[in-house]
Protein backbone atom coordinates (compact mmCIF):
# COMPACT_ATOMS: atom_id res chain seq x y z
CA UNK A 1 0.00 0.00 0.00
CA UNK A 2 1.54 3.46 -0.54
CA UNK A 3 1.07 6.55 1.66
CA UNK A 4 -1.53 7.67 -0.91
CA UNK A 5 -4.55 5.73 0.83
CA UNK A 6 -3.52 6.82 4.13
CA UNK A 7 -3.80 10.14 3.05
CA UNK A 8 -6.77 10.27 1.61
CA UNK A 9 -8.01 8.41 4.34
CA UNK A 10 -7.11 11.03 6.54
CA UNK A 11 -9.18 13.66 4.44
CA UNK A 12 -12.25 11.88 5.39
CA UNK A 13 -12.36 13.78 8.45
CA UNK A 14 -12.42 17.40 6.37
CA UNK A 15 -10.53 19.72 4.93
CA UNK A 16 -6.60 20.71 6.02
CA UNK A 17 -3.55 21.88 5.43
CA UNK A 18 -0.15 19.92 5.10
CA UNK A 19 0.88 20.91 8.78
CA UNK A 20 -2.58 20.08 9.64
CA UNK A 21 -2.61 16.26 8.06
CA UNK A 22 0.84 15.68 9.23
CA UNK A 23 -0.05 16.61 12.81
CA UNK A 24 -3.38 13.45 11.88
CA UNK A 25 -0.58 11.66 10.99
CA UNK A 26 1.58 12.15 14.39
CA UNK A 27 -1.52 11.31 16.24
CA UNK A 28 -3.86 8.88 14.58
CA UNK A 29 -2.08 7.30 11.83
CA UNK A 30 1.57 7.14 13.16
CA UNK A 31 0.51 3.60 14.91
CA UNK A 32 -0.05 2.06 11.69
CA UNK A 33 1.08 4.39 8.63
CA UNK A 34 3.68 6.37 9.76
CA UNK A 35 5.18 9.62 7.14
CA UNK A 36 7.39 12.31 7.63
CA UNK A 37 6.39 15.59 6.67
CA UNK A 38 8.56 15.79 3.23
CA UNK A 39 6.42 12.31 2.44
CA UNK A 40 3.37 14.02 2.72
CA UNK A 41 3.74 16.83 1.51
CA UNK A 42 4.96 15.10 -2.12
CA UNK A 43 2.08 12.89 -1.65
CA UNK A 44 -0.29 15.67 -1.09
CA UNK A 45 1.38 16.91 -4.49
CA UNK A 46 0.85 13.67 -6.63
CA UNK A 47 -2.90 13.50 -5.04
CA UNK A 48 -3.92 16.91 -6.68
CA UNK A 49 -1.93 16.19 -9.84
CA UNK A 50 -3.88 13.12 -9.94
CA UNK A 51 -7.50 15.22 -8.98
CA UNK A 52 -7.66 13.40 -6.25
CA UNK A 53 -7.57 16.18 -4.32
CA UNK A 54 -8.16 19.70 -4.26
CA UNK A 55 -6.03 22.42 -2.93
CA UNK A 56 -6.85 25.59 -2.09
CA UNK A 57 -4.69 29.02 -1.44
CA UNK A 58 -5.54 30.62 2.12
CA UNK A 59 -4.08 33.90 1.77
CA UNK A 60 -3.22 34.49 5.63
CA UNK A 61 -1.49 38.32 7.30
CA UNK A 62 1.73 37.98 9.02
CA UNK A 63 2.10 34.28 7.90
CA UNK A 64 2.96 32.55 4.70
CA UNK A 65 -0.76 31.67 2.87
CA UNK A 66 -1.43 28.04 3.27
CA UNK A 67 -3.02 25.38 1.04
CA UNK A 68 -5.89 23.54 2.20
CA UNK A 69 -7.09 20.06 0.61
CA UNK A 70 -9.86 18.55 -0.09
CA UNK A 71 -10.99 14.69 -1.24
CA UNK A 72 -12.62 15.26 -4.42
CA UNK A 73 -15.61 12.74 -5.90
CA UNK A 74 -12.56 10.63 -8.06
CA UNK A 75 -10.77 10.51 -4.72
CA UNK A 76 -13.45 9.05 -2.55
CA UNK A 77 -14.49 6.41 -5.13
CA UNK A 78 -10.79 5.51 -5.65
CA UNK A 79 -11.11 5.51 -1.60
CA UNK A 80 -14.18 3.02 -1.52
CA UNK A 81 -12.52 0.61 -4.21
CA UNK A 82 -9.34 0.43 -2.11
CA UNK A 83 -11.39 -0.06 1.21
CA UNK A 84 -13.59 -2.50 -0.65
CA UNK A 85 -10.77 -4.80 -1.60
CA UNK A 86 -9.27 -8.05 0.56
CA UNK A 87 -5.81 -7.17 1.68
CA UNK A 88 -3.27 -8.14 -0.58
CA UNK A 89 -1.05 -10.21 2.47
CA UNK A 90 -0.93 -10.12 5.90
CA UNK A 91 1.29 -7.93 7.75
CA UNK A 92 4.68 -8.87 8.51
CA UNK A 93 7.49 -7.48 11.05
CA UNK A 94 9.75 -6.10 10.13
CA UNK A 95 11.50 -4.76 13.13
CA UNK A 96 15.72 -4.30 13.21
CA UNK A 97 15.76 -4.28 17.09
CA UNK A 98 14.34 -7.94 16.69
CA UNK A 99 17.70 -8.73 14.47
CA UNK A 100 19.87 -7.53 16.79
CA UNK A 101 18.34 -9.49 20.13
CA UNK A 102 18.46 -12.60 17.82
CA UNK A 103 22.28 -11.99 16.92
CA UNK A 104 23.20 -10.60 20.44
CA UNK A 105 24.50 -13.64 22.08
CA UNK A 106 25.90 -15.21 18.92
CA UNK A 107 28.63 -12.33 18.60
CA UNK A 108 28.95 -11.87 22.13
CA UNK A 109 27.57 -8.29 22.43
CA UNK A 110 27.58 -6.68 25.94
CA UNK A 111 24.33 -7.68 27.99
CA UNK A 112 24.34 -3.75 28.94
CA UNK A 113 24.12 -2.86 25.21
CA UNK A 114 21.18 -5.11 24.67
CA UNK A 115 19.33 -4.15 28.28
CA UNK A 116 20.00 -0.45 26.91
CA UNK A 117 18.44 -0.92 23.79
CA UNK A 118 15.13 -3.03 24.94
CA UNK A 119 14.99 0.02 27.37
CA UNK A 120 14.53 2.78 25.06
CA UNK A 121 11.84 0.44 23.17
CA UNK A 122 10.26 0.32 25.96
CA UNK A 123 10.61 4.05 27.17
CA UNK A 124 9.44 4.55 23.36
CA UNK A 125 6.30 2.28 23.67
CA UNK A 126 5.11 4.06 26.87
CA UNK A 127 5.79 7.36 25.17
CA UNK A 128 3.32 6.33 22.36
CA UNK A 129 0.86 4.65 24.79
CA UNK A 130 0.43 7.57 26.39
CA UNK A 131 -0.47 9.67 23.34
CA UNK A 132 -2.90 7.00 22.11
CA UNK A 133 -4.58 7.03 25.45
CA UNK A 134 -4.61 10.78 25.55
CA UNK A 135 -6.38 10.29 21.70
CA UNK A 136 -8.81 7.60 23.36
CA UNK A 137 -9.71 10.20 26.01
CA UNK A 138 -10.07 12.83 23.28
CA UNK A 139 -12.69 10.45 21.08
CA UNK A 140 -14.62 8.78 23.88
CA UNK A 141 -15.33 12.10 25.18
CA UNK A 142 -17.06 11.23 28.44
CA UNK A 143 -18.78 8.52 26.79
CA UNK A 144 -18.08 5.04 27.02
CA UNK A 145 -16.42 2.93 24.23
CA UNK A 146 -19.64 0.77 23.84
CA UNK A 147 -21.48 4.35 23.79
CA UNK A 148 -19.17 5.44 21.34
CA UNK A 149 -19.00 2.43 18.92
CA UNK A 150 -22.90 2.29 18.42
CA UNK A 151 -23.03 6.21 18.30
CA UNK A 152 -20.34 7.34 16.80
CA UNK A 153 -20.81 8.79 13.13
CA UNK A 154 -17.36 6.75 11.92
CA UNK A 155 -15.69 4.53 14.03
CA UNK A 156 -13.15 3.52 11.68
CA UNK A 157 -10.29 5.92 13.54
CA UNK A 158 -10.92 4.70 16.94
CA UNK A 159 -10.79 0.96 15.34
CA UNK A 160 -7.46 1.94 14.23
CA UNK A 161 -6.54 3.83 17.18
CA UNK A 162 -7.65 0.24 18.84
CA UNK A 163 -4.74 -1.32 17.31
CA UNK A 164 -1.88 0.94 18.04
CA UNK A 165 -3.21 0.54 21.77
CA UNK A 166 -3.15 -3.07 21.53
CA UNK A 167 0.30 -2.76 19.63
CA UNK A 168 2.37 -0.80 21.65
CA UNK A 169 0.88 -2.51 25.31
CA UNK A 170 2.60 -6.01 23.48
CA UNK A 171 5.30 -3.81 23.02
CA UNK A 172 5.90 -3.23 26.75
CA UNK A 173 4.90 -6.75 27.79
CA UNK A 174 7.45 -7.87 25.98
CA UNK A 175 10.39 -5.41 26.34
CA UNK A 176 9.64 -6.63 30.12
CA UNK A 177 9.85 -10.36 29.56
CA UNK A 178 13.19 -9.82 27.61
CA UNK A 179 14.51 -7.56 30.15
CA UNK A 180 13.28 -10.38 33.09
CA UNK A 181 14.89 -12.98 30.99
CA UNK A 182 18.07 -10.91 30.83
CA UNK A 183 18.19 -10.13 34.23
CA UNK A 184 17.82 -13.63 35.26
CA UNK A 185 20.68 -14.73 33.20
CA UNK A 186 23.42 -11.45 33.88
CA UNK A 187 22.57 -13.18 38.15
CA UNK A 188 23.32 -16.71 36.95
CA UNK A 189 26.31 -15.80 34.63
Amino acid sequence: MSLKYAVLAALLEGEASGYELSKVFDVSLANFWPATPQQLYRELERLAQDGLIEARVVRQERRPNKRMFTLTEAGREDLHDFAAAPPRRPTAIRDELLIKIQAMDGVGVDPETTRAQIEERRSWARGKLDRYLRVRERLLAGRTEDEFLREADRIGPYLTLMAGIGFEEENLRWCERVLLHLRRRTAVG
